[in-house]
């Protein structure tokens, strides 16, 4: 039978290599805020950025560590199409990158967005095929399923949002009603949904009783309430009652999930953990505290006294984003990949650290910044130290994609479970 062939190193260094592009990006940002640079519209640069994050560093990471989960079930399939598809997304996010940060929304680079849902509805389509291949794995597949169909949702939002466009329609509600579409159901469906997949791959739960009862509770409650949750994100709006209130109990449900949860990850942490890296732990630790955080929030922007301030301060919606982008999802990935390296190679320490130390400072300057703005004054030149920060997230990244596991392994594959 022939060995089925995917290089999963090589994606971990693209996709690690994008997310220091993205973080180069974020670093311009932040100096355009400070600095006179006329060359660059911010607006536009702002566009590419958020584009480049999901699809570039997100995506490319999810879908190649999902794709090697298959390798490591040993599923007989044509993998070179995986190859071609990954290599199609890099592309679509790479064209994104470039047109919108030289035109915003243009002809081109909606092409381009369009182009990269094409690519994902491919990668669903096959993927879910595969899937049906491996049997006895219930308790994964039924998280990446999940992702596959909340992805394909989201991109219900972006193509509202060309629709609004192509049609000049000019209420500002409804772009901010599909924006924060595509939004919920990328952070809190796709990414959520494949993270949990592949944490319960790794650990290989079916071989686990206790942790396999708390992931089906845990997938029930998630699955349960993501749809409603979206409608937390549309509070600012005057909700019918049953809508407010359909969203309301969703985010009080979602906070009991909280509970299986602590024990799935004390229960991790007891048994399982000890055979991982401390970078590893710390990154994980932190993906998880950052989940509790996420979900307490979404109960208080419930209440319209705290609502009113995360819809109205700029600052306090990009402090929340990046607690889910880079506190969640990114934390996670990157111990995953950490966890993932041979025996005697691992992400650069000092990269790690650094880039540890960046997103928790930049989160802490946000939220000080969103209280400046409530007229309570704690922090002088937050810009400039925000620029500094970004700097230093940057800087990380760099040790981590050009630095990490220089000694060569013969193996393309990585493992997916102990």
């Amino acid at each position: 039978m022939e060995t089925p062939h995917f290089n999963t190193y090589r994606w971990i260094r693209i996709a690690l290599f994008n997310f220091f592009i993205l973080a180069i990006a974020g670093l311009v940002l932040r100096y355009k805020i400070n600095f006179p640079l006329p060359l660059l519209n911010q607006k536009f640069l702002l566009h590419g950025h958020s584009h480049f994050a999901f699809v570039g560093w997100v995506t490319v990471a999810l879908m190649a560590l999902m794709v090697n989960y298959l390798v490591s079930q040993g599923t007989q399939t044509n993998y070179k199409k995986y190859d071609w598809l990954l290599v199609a997304n890099n592309i679509t996010a790479y064209g994104m990158l470039f047109t919108f940060m030289a035109q915003g929304y243009a002809l081109s680079s909606i092409t381009f967005s369009s182009l990269s849902i094409l690519v994902s509805y491919v990668f669903i389509y096959n993927y879910w095929k595969d899937l049906r291949k491996i049997k006895n794995e219930q308790h994964t597949l039924c998280w990446f399923r999940a992702a596959l169909i909340l992805w394909a949702l989201s991109s219900a939002g972006a193509f509202t949002l060309a629709y609004l466009m192509v049609n000049a329609v000019k209420v500002q509600d409804y772009f901010f009603a599909a924006i924060y579409f595509f939004l919920h159901f990328q952070y809190n469906g796709w990414f959520i949904f494949a993270c949990f997949g592949l944490l319960s791959a790794f650990f290989n739960i079916r071989y686990q009783p206790t942790l396999a009862k708390l992931n089906k509770k845990l997938f029930i409650l998630l699955a349960i309430t993501v749809v409603p949750t979206y409608l937390l994100s549309l509070l600012w709006l005057q909700l019918p009652a049953a809508l407010y209130w359909t969203g309301t109990v969703s985010a009080f449900v979602q906070l009991t999930a909280l509970l299986y949860l602590v024990k799935f990850f004390k229960y991790i942490k007891n048994h399982l953990l000890h055979p991982l890296s401390i970078a590893t732990r710390y990154l994980w630790y932190l993906a998880f505290i950052c989940f509790l955080l996420k979900v307490v929030l979404q109960c208080l922007s419930t209440v319209p006294y705290f609502s009113s301030f995360a819809f109205g301060f700029r600052p306090i919606v990009i402090a929340y984003l990046h607690l889910c982008f880079l506190g969640i999802i990114s934390f996670f990935i990157i111990g995953y990949f950490n966890a993932c390296f041979p025996q005697g190679q691992s992400l650069s320490k000092y990269g790690v650290k650094l880039f540890i130390l960046g997103v928790i400072l930049q989160e802490i300057v946000l939220m000080i910044q969103g209280l400046e703005m409530m007229g309570l004054h704690f922090l002088a030149h937050s810009q400039l130290i925000l620029f500094v920060l970004a700097a230093m997230i940057g800087a990380g990244l760099a040790l981590m994609a050009f630095k990490s596991g220089q000694k060569k392994s013969t193996a393309n594959n990585i493992h997916s479970g102990h």
